[in-house]
């Protein structure tokens, strides 16, 4: 039985992936008052009297939403709600796995932004966090940006800022083997929608200054009227050279190339064109944008890609668990670029010096310590920025 049978198998066994289970015991009438009528008027009391009681008296502070529309699922694309429903499952299932997070899985049957946006405004009371995800470009980012105006939690888009942690993560340790100062390395980033604006954002933060954004028709210059409006964005901040044609053309000595596209766009004598000691980030999923064996034949350095079965792993695994525990511990309203920055150092330095090579640059997500050093980097920029409203332990 291969992955994808088993996987349909346990998945129509199991009817899903994750269950609700009760914290208090109804074994008889004494614990039927005290969990429900008349001893659940207090905290109801209580949450009235202040509706942050909320994070002391239930599931508030420990549970995310999990919320997707099925327009933008893996590689599938516009795929329906129900059809996307099995991801957010599956995220529920490894906020809990990897960062002790309760989260409910939501999918939602629109594809108007102000729809849903308005949708989750209005169930956002019963949560501590919204974890978006597999909602279509550039529709995300309009949905994310308007939320974080609207509410007082965190909302995180997981296909844009978990893709990029991850990335960030890995190209520190990186450029540490190849001996590169991240802000003199020369980046091209194949895939100019949620993940890769995401990640050509975060890399800005962090110290990259030459940075050329590519989509199917080549890059992204400013002032070509067919980019959608995030792109144009992007377009006024990146490329400052102006450089334009396809990815052949611009990926000419450049030290990095980040792929979050589509599979064999990128070919062994394009690798050849970049500078020495390049790193090759090539995640598209199943089929990367080059094969491993081909960016090392044209003269990668460093190559990392989104499957478990190569080298170097760059997965958002790494990150979301670790990240909602931490902004949830302090009560964070929000998850910020400096925040986002930390936890890639912290998955980063899980990689001590003396066992860094160029197949190993970021931890396994199974590595018990990855939540550990994520939360913490979490934690601690919270309270260094003077972002915690209150330590729910």
């Amino acid at each position: 039985m291969n992955v994808k049978e088993k996987s349909l198998k346990l998945h129509r066994e199991k009817r899903g992936k994750i269950e609700i289970v009760g914290t208090m015991p109804v074994a008889n009438s004494t614990d039927l008052a005290v969990a429900y009528t008349p001893g659940v008027a207090e905290p109801c009391l209580e949450i009235a009297k202040n509706k942050n009681n909320a994070y002391q008296y239930t599931m508030k502070g420990k549970t995310v939403a999990v919320i997707t529309n099925g327009t933008a699922v893996l590689g599938l694309g516009n795929i329906g709600p129900e059809a996307g429903l099995p991801v957010v499952e599956g995220k529920a299932l490894l906020l809990k796995r990897f960062g002790d997070v309760d989260a409910i899985p939501i999918s939602l049957d629109s594809m108007d932004p102000d729809d849903i946006v308005n949708t989750i405004k209005n169930i956002a009371p019963g949560f501590g966090g919204i974890h978006l995800e597999d909602i279509k470009a550039p529709e995300c980012f309009y949905i994310e940006n308007k939320l974080k105006e609207l509410l007082d939690i965190p909302v995180y888009h997981d296909d844009q800022h978990g893709t990029a942690i991850a990335v960030l993560a890995g190209l520190y340790n990186a450029l540490k083997l190849v001996k590169k100062d991240i802000e003199e390395v020369k980046v091209v980033i194949n895939g100019a929608g949620a993940s890769g604006i995401a990640t050509a954002k975060l890399l800005m933060s962090a110290g990259v200054k030459n940075i050329v954004l590519c989509d199917i028709n080549g890059a992204l210059v400013e002032g070509d009227s067919a980019l959608n409006d995030a792109q144009s964005e992007m377009a006024k901040i990146t490329n400052r050279n102006f450089e334009k044609g396809t990815l052949a053309d611009v990926i000419k000595a450049k030290d990095v190339f980040i792929g979050v596209s589509d599979g064999n766009v990128l070919t062994k004598e394009m690798v050849e064109t970049m500078n020495k000691d390049n790193i090759i980030f090539a995640l598209a999923n199943p089929t990367p944008e080059i094969m491993p064996d081909l960016a090392k034949a044209g003269g990668a350095r460093v190559i990392a890609t989104g499957r478990s079965d190569f080298p170097n792993q760059i997965n958002n695994v790494l990150v979301f668990p670790g990240l909602f525990n931490g902004v949830l511990k302090v009560r964070a309203k929000e998850i910020c670029d400096e925040m986002k920055i930390a936890a890639a150092k912290g998955i980063a330095d899980l990689i001590k010096d003396s066992e860094l090579t160029e197949d190993n640059i970021v931890p396994s997500v199974f590595d018990k310590g990855v939540c550990e050093a994520v939360s913490k980097a979490v934690v601690d920029t919270a309270c260094k920025l003077g972002l915690v409203r209150e330590y729910l332990i």
